[in-house]
């Protein structure tokens, strides 16, 4: 029987990658973990190994092609003479897929009057392309008119200028800007802490651990994934009418890293002892700013951490990332206050709920 080997998901955000290198050929004889090609986006790079011994039977495009999220890339046989399936549909059976859909793919479930339970998904998330495809196979007709993009309400700009395509990391940043707007209610809430009181607690850690940078982001935020694993409501995010609270808390990190902003996830950062958790932070801000994180580095995020205090600000508002229901923002002032903020899904969470936790970061660890 024919093995599939599909295009991989690299970024959360992304439904197409780039096929740059290409090394399967027909005919060609691989092995368990043999490299069959290699995708990117402008985040990162990531080798597409062969999940099985056996024998290239087909390929499904070429170097330079930009092939979509989840589609057959290589088909591999127990013999060389084995035909090719015909069909090519990603992961199109019956089993129930386990991802959380976007908002794009819950749109797109009403309307064709499927469940997502039903529709199975090409990566960590169901896409809207999983549902058009699992539709098509099907012979699903739409049950409800398309809803009207908000774009759609308003007239392109009437001056001169040219338009220009989006980047894989400003298609995510619009993603998530997008999930925000259409479906999320955030609210927003701040406080002041005292800094010098977190700044002393991170100095004494730095030299009793011989550290050569300050921990103090790594440890604010290993005190937010505290937090959050004690009070699951913290690291939730709603779907339909019930809250889903994560079986693990995933810490989203934001790295600027040149012109890309990359949400660095810090998978099951709750089982991590703080100095474990600073070390891992610590290097996965290094390799974001070489861009190499991994696949799964960028996606799964279950509760935000930002500071903008590099800069100076006063205050800024982030935005939330699809799926969560907090993203807690720290700022250093030019004055030297200190000041924590949050933006929350105010269905899941409400003012004091998200002030109370503030209060909690704003104290550090008793020693």
């Amino acid at each position: 029987m024919a093995t599939a080997v599909y295009v991989p998901r690299v970024n959360n955000n992304d439904d197409e990658v780039k096929l740059i290198e290409l090394k399967a050929a027909v005919g060609q004889a691989v092995a368990v973990g043999d490299v069959l090609g290699v995708v990117e986006t402008d985040k990162a790079m990531v080798d597409i190994e062969s999940p099985a011994a056996g024998f290239v039977l087909a390929v499904r495009g070429a170097e330079g092609d930009t092939v979509t999220v989840g589609t057959v890339l290589v088909w591999l046989g127990a013999t060389a003479d084995e035909a090719a399936p015909a069909e090519e549909a990603a992961a199109d059976t019956d089993t129930a897929a386990t991802a959380a859909p976007t908002a794009k793919a819950l749109a797109l479930l009403a309307q064709y009057g499927l469940k997502a339970e039903h529709v199975p998904a090409s990566g960590a998330r169901l896409s809207a392309e999983d549902v058009r495809r699992h539709a098509a196979a099907k012979g699903l007709k739409p049950k409800t008119a398309a809803p009207a993009t908000p774009a759609s309400a308003y007239p392109p700009p009437q001056e001169p200028g040219k338009a220009v395509a989006l980047q894989s990391h400003e298609r995510g940043m619009l993603h998530t800007v997008s999930w925000q707007r259409d479906v999320a209610v955030p609210g927003y809430i701040e406080v002041s802490y005292d800094h010098p009181a977190w700044e002393a607690h991170a100095n004494a850690v730095s030299q009793q651990h011989k550290l050569l940078l300050s921990p103090l982001l790594p440890l604010m935020a290993h005190r937010l994934v505290e937090l959050a694993a004690k009070q699951p409501r913290y690291n939730a995010t709603l779907v339909g009418e019930q809250r889903h609270e994560y079986a693990q808390v995933n810490l989203g990190f934001t790295v600027q890293a040149g012109e890309v902003l990359y949400l660095a996830v810090v998978r099951d950062a709750a089982a991590m002892a703080p100095m474990a958790f600073v070390h891992h932070l610590v290097d996965l801000q290094r390799r974001a700013a070489a861009h190499e994180l991994l696949p799964t580095e960028l996606q799964g995020a279950t509760i935000g951490f930002s500071s903008m205090s590099r800069w100076k600000v006063e205050r800024h508002v982030p935005i939330l990332a699809p799926n969560t229901a907090l993203m807690v923002a720290h700022t250093v002032a030019p004055d030297g206050s200190g000041v924590l903020a949050a933006t929350y899904d105010h269905r899941v969470l409400h003012g004091g709920d998200v002030a109370t936790l503030l209060r909690k970061l704003s104290q550090p660890p008793k020693d």
